[in-house]
């Protein structure tokens, strides 16, 4: 077995310890979505202000946060995303998603059952008023067009790039392994953050697909986008991105993204896992990963 996997392995099981087992084993496993409102999320949709939930795009309805265009008439690109309040480092973040309805008119035909959630992404404050899209890594989800194959649980890299088999892949986005989910059903997915070493994403409890050293890409969506480029999703001030160019991505921001096609998540979970990893402490859990010595809390 890879070392890499062996770690997975291991990070897996110590996290799902049965109810037996003593305190520092439990993964502490917190909500991001209280079930009632969007409290401890902040809003930026291209083209409108911060947190300005234009036409009501994100919404609360039955325990699910519902990304909706029945208030829309066209699309206009209005890309949005939605950030929760604090970023992570290493964790475990779990979801259940489905695509629901047709697409809005004005989105791209590339966007039909096309979301994602964005991984050690810049903040909601940090965009540009019309930026499209976060520079992040996206854990891309795609649902099935009725016939055909078409994976979920891809990578896309606005503004990074990853790297694979030793070496620094440029491609936008990058196909799992996963099966296809037609129709309207939900779907698990989750993905696994080791800060800047690596990211695994799995769907239904496989993986599907991991990769290491998540980093600024220097290009937008390729390693020589033009300034024209970078402007064409609403970057102006890309030169400072160009100039972090190979800088590995260590933490960020979590975001649910909407680009033009309903979608609804619900049961949005998160296991922090850096923490503090002296066993003397009251607050060690021996599934940390991380070390986060400013943390320990001692009698």
């Amino acid at each position: 077995m890879k070392p890499f996997h062996l770690f997975l392995l291991l990070v897996l099981c110590a996290c799902n310890q049965s109810s037996d087992q003593t305190d520092v084993n439990q993964g502490e496993w917190i909500s991001l979505f209280n079930g009632k409102d969007l409290d401890g999320w902040n809003i930026k949709i291209a083209g409108f202000d911060l947190d300005e939930n234009y036409n009501q795009t994100f919404l609360v309805q039955d325990s699910m946060i519902r990304i909706s265009y029945d208030a829309y008439e066209e699309f206009n690109d209005a890309y949005g995303h939605m950030y929760y309040e604090q970023p992570f480092s290493h964790y475990r973040l779990r979801f259940e998603y489905r695509f629901v309805g047709e697409q809005l008119k004005g989105g791209a035909s590339w966007n039909i059952r096309n979301s994602g959630i964005m991984l050690h992404s810049q903040s909601a404050a940090s965009n540009e008023k019309g930026q499209h899209f976060p520079v992040s890594v996206e854990l891309q989800l795609l649902g099935g067009l009725g016939e055909g194959n078409r994976t979920t649980a891809n990578v896309c890299t606005p503004g990074t790039a990853v790297e694979m088999n030793g070496e620094v892949n440029y491609q936008h986005c990058i196909s799992s392994n996963s099966k296809t989910y037609h129709g309207d059903q939900w779907v698990q997915a989750e993905a696994i953050v080791m800060g800047d070493e690596s990211m695994v994403f799995l769907i239904e409890g496989d993986t599907v697909l991991s990769f290491e050293k998540p980093q600024i890409g220097g290009g937008f969506i390729t390693r020589n986008n033009t300034e024209e480029d970078w402007k064409s999703f609403g970057i102006h001030d890309y030169k400072s991105w160009i100039e972090k160019a190979g800088i590995t991505l260590k933490e960020g921001y979590i975001a649910l993204q909407a680009e033009s096609h309903p979608i609804d998540f619900r049961n949005i979970e998160l296991l922090n896992l850096c923490g503090c990893m002296d066993i003397k402490a009251k607050n060690y859990r021996s599934y940390y990963v991380k070390d986060d010595k400013a943390s320990c809390v001692y009698e």
